[in-house]
């Protein structure tokens, strides 16, 4: 089974790269960009068969370790 996380910053939180991005977008001439933000994507291959355990899985490891859960959420898909 596969399984997709996507991480990104709690709103309220700085997304400095985000606004980093916005700034040079606006520099190339891309005008009206009024916000970025960016994130990560990580993508797993999975032994577990059963999805309900597989996001459980899934779940407990973004707590652990994929997602830092102070200042950022996070959103499991099962493939």
């Amino acid at each position: 089974m596969k399984a997709r996380v996507t991480v990104m910053l709690k709103n309220g939180v700085l997304d400095v790269q985000g606004e980093a991005v916005r700034h040079a977008l606006g520099t190339l001439g891309f005008a009206g960009v009024n916000g970025v933000r960016q994130g990560k994507v990580i993508e797993l291959d999975l032994a577990e068969t059963d999805a309900a355990r597989a996001e459980a899985e899934v779940k407990a490891m973004c707590d652990k370790l994929l997602a830092n859960t102070v200042i950022e959420s996070y959103r499991v898909e099962l493939l």
